[in-house]
């Protein structure tokens, strides 16, 4: 920048923009404070979307919860879900490592690390268990506001403003025995007995295959909202995962059952591998050749899934024993006809593209219900609002809807669902929808 080019940003002005705190929160995180770096409107933006918004939504959204279920802040709860055990594991890892961060004046390791919780506590936590704040579960909403409460006193030293903003109007009203001031609270102490590591591993896993599974779903064209009947997943720790975990797998990839790809074997792809010459080299040396020669030769498909269950393989070659693991071959998997697969790193999930007439019509039931739920934020209903439904659409929607009546009903909280012979040409499903509060 330079004032005789006139291109020089002044910074009272991009505060004026942007707000105070998403420029700290750029010049503190976005980089090391001693290096040189871009600044400009776009840069900026793209933090506060990231992240800084993300932080207000995830409040906003615990406060019409917390509204609408009447929640008041009475102590622990006794009874947690494997999903409030792991973001409190997260959160106790974030504040021993943000202390760490704070005392070697390193904000951008900090603000690092809490970007990556905002995106776990409101991408995953909340996203998962969001039936359970419109339930009004008591365990889910305490656990999110100890998350809220925890995550404002660390952000604080970095974005002094919209932390003592949240602290005023959401902790202070829970709790009017708190301190005046989040800038007077003491910095939050990590409790080491509610880190889990195994269950984080797992919760990791379990996004990396979604992601996977949302990639083959990309390849496949099918919309997400069209349910499949299954996905087949091969991934060292899948076996031990917790039972609600798997669960969230089959729910964001809507599939109706999660299995193991090793049952499957050569029945789903096509699988040919090739010697990893550069990790193997580091390991076995001139060896390499001999190794890769036998690599060659191998069952590509037993090779591959007795690593993937085991962790590792026993190669013989020239009277010596290399021990695989899954980073020592490149694994090439073709899928075969009916099947979508994504892999990356050795871990894989397929999905069976096959659609039965009772899947379509699954299919036709969500689209209808995200149709209802989009005109009942366009008519500014509240979260809790109880609404009449007169519907009109082609035969086949008509159908799927007189089919699985109630479910729709108490996913849109309608009293009554009525149908009219009028349609809507302009969408494919011809939809019509007329919705008035009960």
């Amino acid at each position: 920048m330079s004032k005789h080019l006139g291109n020089v940003l002044e910074p009272i002005p991009l505060m004026d923009q942007h707000g105070a705190d998403a420029v700290r929160w750029y010049m503190l995180a976005a980089g090391s404070p001693w290096s040189a770096r871009r600044v400009g409107h776009d840069a900026i933006s793209d933090v506060v979307r990231k992240t800084l918004l993300t932080y207000w939504n995830t409040v906003s959204f615990f406060a019409l919860y917390a509204k609408a279920s009447d929640f008041t802040v009475e102590g622990s709860p006794q009874e947690l879900s494997t999903m409030d055990k792991w973001i409190l594991s997260e959160l106790n890892e974030l504040i021993a490592a943000t202390d760490v961060a704070y005392a070697n004046f390193d904000s951008q390791e900090a603000g690092k690390l809490i970007a990556e919780f905002i995106d776990d506590l409101s991408n995953w936590y909340v996203r998962r268990s969001r039936r359970k704040f419109w339930d009004g579960d008591t365990a889910a909403l305490s656990t999110l506001y100890f998350c809220l409460k925890q995550l404002t006193l660390i952000m604080a030293p970095m974005v002094p403003f919209i932390t003592e903003h949240v602290w005023q109007s959401l902790i202070r009203v829970a709790q009017p025995e708190s301190g005046i001031s989040v800038h007077l609270e003491n910095f939050p102490v990590s409790d080491t007995s509610k880190i889990d590591t195994k269950l984080s591993n797992s919760v990791r896993l379990s996004r990396r295959l979604v992601e996977l599974g949302r990639a083959a779903r990309a390849e496949s064209k099918i919309k997400i909202r069209q349910p499949l009947s299954r996905a087949l997943v091969a991934a060292t720790g899948l076996e031990k995962m917790p039972d609600e975990i798997r669960a969230h797998i089959s729910d964001e990839l809507n599939v109706l059952l999660v299995e193991d790809l090793s049952n499957a074997g050569g029945d789903l792809v096509d699988i040919s591998i090739k010697a990893n010459f550069k990790s193997l080299g580091a390991k076995y040396g001139a060896d390499v050749q001999a190794i890769a020669k036998e690599i060659a030769h191998a069952d590509a498909a037993n090779l591959v899934g007795a690593i993937r269950t085991s962790g590792n393989y026993e190669l013989k070659y020239a009277s010596k024993v290399a021990n695989l693991e899954i980073e020592d071959l490149v694994i090439t998997e073709t899928p075969k006809e009916g099947w979508a697969v994504a892999t990356h790193s050795g871990e894989s999930v397929a999905l069976d593209l096959e659609l039965t007439p009772e899947l379509i019509s699954s299919g036709l039931v969500r689209e209808v219900i995200r149709a209802i739920q989009e005109a009942r934020k366009q008519a500014n209903f509240d979260v809790s609002d109880r609404i009449k439904i007169t519907l009109g659409a082609n035969k086949e929607v008509v159908d799927a809807v007189l089919a699985n009546l109630e479910t729709i009903r108490a996913e849109v909280l309608a009293t009554t669902l009525d149908f009219t012979d009028q349609t809507e040409p302009s969408n494919e499903l011809g939809l019509h929808l007329r919705l008035v509060k009960s």
